[in-house]
């Protein structure tokens, strides 16, 4: 098992930054890729961001390149996500999530945090 916890979240203007952070406990050396995801209200959840826990591969949606950065921290099996210039089409329940096997799919996931971004 791997539990995650995610904190960061709150309310920020549009054009601000927020700093996601995720941490993993329990059996964290089985995990393979790190991800974040999100879901707005009405909307299906999707796919933000990942990076493989081995190598640093990193993964982003199209909607959020050049503006979110995926990070680890080993040391800390701690994943971050930082988010600039922030849009109100960002505001999301944001989750983070984690797979063990490649391929697979994501097998363990956060409770949320809240991202809210005013206009």
């Amino acid at each position: 098992q791997v539990q995650l916890v995610e904190s960061g979240g709150g309310l920020v203007q549009a054009g601000g930054s927020l700093r996601l952070s995720c941490a993993a406990s329990g059996r964290t050396f089985s995990s393979y890729i790190m991800g974040w995801f999100r879901q707005a209200p009405g909307k299906e959840r999707e796919f933000v961001t990942a990076i493989r826990w081995s190598g640093g591969n990193t993964f982003y949606a199209d909607s959020v390149k050049g503006r979110f950065t995926i990070s680890r921290d080993n040391t800390k099996n701690t994943v971050y996500l930082q988010m600039n210039s922030l849009k109100p089409e960002d505001t999301a329940v944001y989750y983070c999530a984690c797979g063990t096997t490649a391929g697979n799919g994501y097998d363990y996931w956060g409770q949320g945090t809240q991202v809210t971004v005013s206009s």
